[in-house]
């Protein structure tokens, strides 16, 4: 069982609706699709390089339910696998992290923003 997030670079949605779509639209073009595979945008492979320093994805991790982090990146989106275990106090991190890259950070269980 694990606990999903998603972060994304793009303008802050006006409410958890528009964040849902953008989600959407952004999953459907970035991750859902094994043909084209679009290398993460610099902002992002800064923001997993930064995540996957206080919580390494090696093969004895506990943290990530999908290692390695950075192959569930695509493009202007990464989506985070965390073991249920670890989830709270890591997407507590993982959210606060992308605000300060400038990111958005958005729970696609709860359908709402985090920040």
């Amino acid at each position: 069982m694990s606990y999903d997030l998603a972060v994304w670079d793009g303008d802050r949605p006006l409410d958890n609706h528009h964040a849902g779509s953008t989600y959407d639209e952004l999953y459907e073009r970035y991750l859902e699709s094994d043909d084209v595979v679009v290398p993460p945008e610099p902002r992002i492979t800064a923001y997993v390089q930064a995540l996957v320093a206080r919580y390494p994805d090696d093969e004895r991790s506990v943290v990530w339910a999908s290692p390695p982090v950075l192959d569930e990146a695509s493009g202007p989106i990464v989506y985070l696998l965390m073991s249920y275990g670890k989830a709270e106090e890591v997407s507590e991190y993982a959210a606060a992290l992308a605000h300060e890259h400038g990111l958005i950070c958005f729970d696609p269980q709860g359908e709402c923003l985090r920040s």
